[in-house]
Formats: C-alpha cells, structure tokens, sequence
C-alpha cells in the first residue's frame, strides 16, 4: 500500500470532472488535486459517448430555466473551445403536426422569449420534410463539439495547471472523516494504493451511487438509461445538416466530428430500457453492451419525416448508461446536481448531462473568498 496526499480528490475524469480539477486549481493550484480515472485516458465514456450537442435553449421548450441557462453557457463553451467546436454545419428544427407537445408557433414565441435565432427554413430545406407529419421548419444557430478535440485541450489545461491524473485507477472506497481515505486499484497491475485528502468530489456520472453505496455514504435517487446513438452515413444531399423534429417522441441527425460520421438518436428507440436507483435499497446494474440494435426502426420513423433519410447506411452504434435526475423525465429539465453528503460534507455527488452545464460548477464550487487554506 502506498499513501499520497492530494487535498483535493476527484474521482471520475468526464466533462465535469475536468473542469472541476480546473476550476479549482485556480484557487488551490494543480497540485493538490488529483483525477482519478478509469480509463486509459480522459473524456472516454459519456463526454465522448454522446449527440455532442452544444445546446443554445432550442431543445428544451418545455423547461425555460434550461433553455436560458444554455442561452448564456453556450457562447462561453464556444468562445473558450473554439478549436473542438464543428460549426460546418447547417442547423435546422421541426415541429411535428402530430404528438407534438408545442406547435409551430409556440415554438416561435418560445425561441423569442430566450432571446434565440429563428427563422423559416429555405423552400430547398422545407422540400426534404414530409408535410403531412411537419408543421413547419426553422433554420437556427446551434452547434457540434468535437470530443477528441475537446479531450486534447482539456489534457493540455490539465497538464500545464498540475493537475495530476491517475488513469487506469480504479476507486473502491471512500473512508470519510476531516482526513478523507480513498482505497484505488490500478487496474494495469492490480496494485492497490490509498490516497488521503480532505475534499472528495464523486464525478463518476452513471456511477456515482456506486461509489456511495461500497462506502457506506448515503446513495442519491437517479434514473438510468441504457442508450444507444447510431453512427450513419448520410446521404450527399444531407451531409453536413443537423435536423430535430420538435417536440415529443422523435429523432435528431447531427454531424459526429471525431468520426466523420452523423449520429441518429430517436426518443423512443434510443433508450432501449430504463431503471432507477433506489436510496432505500440501491443495487448496481452494468447493461450487457452492445445490445440489439435498433437502427432499422430509427431510419423508419425518421424516414415518415426526411423520406430521404431511408438512405442513410448504418455504421455502428455509440452504446452509454445516461443518468438524469428522475423529474428531469417529467419536465425535460437538466440541471446540475451538486450534493453533498449529509454525514460527510467534505465529499460532494456532481451530476451533469449537457457540456454547457459546466459553467453551473463555477456556483456550485468554493470561491475565492470561500477559499480555505
């Protein structure tokens, strides 16, 4: 067993922890914080594994806190990470006629409130849409994040703040106390090895009751999804487009950059099913991935929508847990869980689920005059 003092330990090496470590490195320095992460390398599960979206508020008409939460991260997360931002891209939204939960002209005046672009699609655009499932399109500003991208400027940030990132580590258990104990496991050599500290913050995303339970600290109630996101070829006509039919139980096509590829999610096939964690009585679940895709049915719907989207070809599938916090289910918010223990203060549950919600970490973390020495 070998022991190492960080004061300030991170567990989970995602969007959110990194940005974490980095946030507090400015107050602490890099130092004295460390990343524990199982991966070989950064930024390879559910920051990597997704639609990567940089949402401007247009997706979330039913949740205004969210939607104007992303109107103001947004243009930070593309000003600050400008080289991981695809923007070669044109973006278009669609109101469905049918099952819609906002017409066209709710959509509008929502757009409107948040203070977010819109305008009419051009006839060519509208010519692709059914218009017997389409009420209308809108073509708006939103972009794609490049994951490979983003991870080799947030390694660069941490490397050069000295920040210290345990990849491959495995972290078994949290003994808390004012002197917090964290049991790893390098998962190369099987080598144990403890660390102390005296902040811990649980950025394992899917994980993080995991953690909780196999240390005795109280579990969180969190709804789980086993996702899958199909990788496409488009056809010439619709490469380099992102499409969203509004608002209910449809689909988006959005450019995935680190593959060249496009992603095509649908609502009601991309979670293939669902679970929750119960705090009274929390019990892990590992999806057997891959499961049998659901791609034909994917092309099918969106095709009533896009006919042309009948040629797109299938590639593969991004397979993840997404976790939520359970009314999120209900109202289509995201906001970010920031938790800490009850009996132990000093560690802290983060939860995220878009990229731009990692500026809501620079509330929730300590300021500068909250500084401790």
């Amino acid at each position: 067993m070998m022991d190492i003092d960080y004061p300030h330990i991170i567990i989970g090496g995602g969007a959110y922890g990194c940005f974490a470590a980095l946030n507090l490195a400015e107050l602490y320095g890099g130092g004295s914080i460390v990343i524990i992460e199982q991966e070989p390398d950064i930024m390879l599960r559910a920051s990597y594994n997704n639609q990567a979206r940089v949402h401007s508020g247009y997706h979330y008409p039913r949740s205004l806190l969210t939607a104007l939460r992303s109107r103001i991260n947004a243009p930070r997360f593309l000003a600050e990470f400008k080289a991981a931002v695809f923007a070669s891209s044109e973006q278009y939204y669609a109101v469905s006629r049918r099952q819609s939960n906002v017409t066209a002209s709710q959509f509008a005046q929502f757009c409107r409130r948040i203070g977010a672009d819109l305008k009419p699609a051009p006839a060519n655009i509208k010519k692709l849409f059914n218009d017997e499932f389409v009420e209308a399109v809108f073509s708006i500003i939103e972009h794609a994040f490049d994951a490979d991208k983003l991870r080799e400027c947030l390694r660069e940030r941490i490397a050069a703040a000295g920040i210290k990132v345990l990849a491959c580590t495995e972290a078994t258990r949290i003994r808390a106390g004012a002197t917090l104990v964290v049991e790893t496991r390098d998962l190369r050599s099987g080598e144990p090895r403890t660390l102390r500290g005296r902040y811990l913050y649980n950025c394992t995303y899917s994980r993080l009751n995991q953690i909780l339970s196999q240390s005795g600290l109280q579990t969180i109630h969190l709804k789980h999804e086993a996702t899958e996101i199909a990788l496409v070829e488009l056809p010439p006509r619709l490469r380099n487009l992102s499409i969203t039919v509004m608002c209910g139980p449809f689909f988006s096509v959005m450019p995935f950059p680190p593959l060249g590829l496009s992603t095509l999610s649908h609502v009601s096939y991309t979670p293939h099913y669902e679970w929750t964690d119960d705090p009274e009585g929390y019990s892990p679940h590992s999806p057997a991935f891959p499961l049998r895709t659901r791609f034909d049915r994917m092309r099918r719907d969106a095709a009533r929508y896009v006919p042309i989207l009948e040629e797109c070809g299938y590639v593969r599938s991004l397979w993840e847990i997404k976790t939520i916090l359970p009314q999120s289910g209900v109202n289509d918010s995201r906001p970010i869980l920031f938790k800490r223990d009850p009996a132990a203060p000093n560690i802290v549950s983060i939860l995220g689920s878009k990229i731009d919600n990692i500026y809501d970490l620079d509330e929730a973390l300590p300021s500068p005059t909250e500084k401790v020495a």
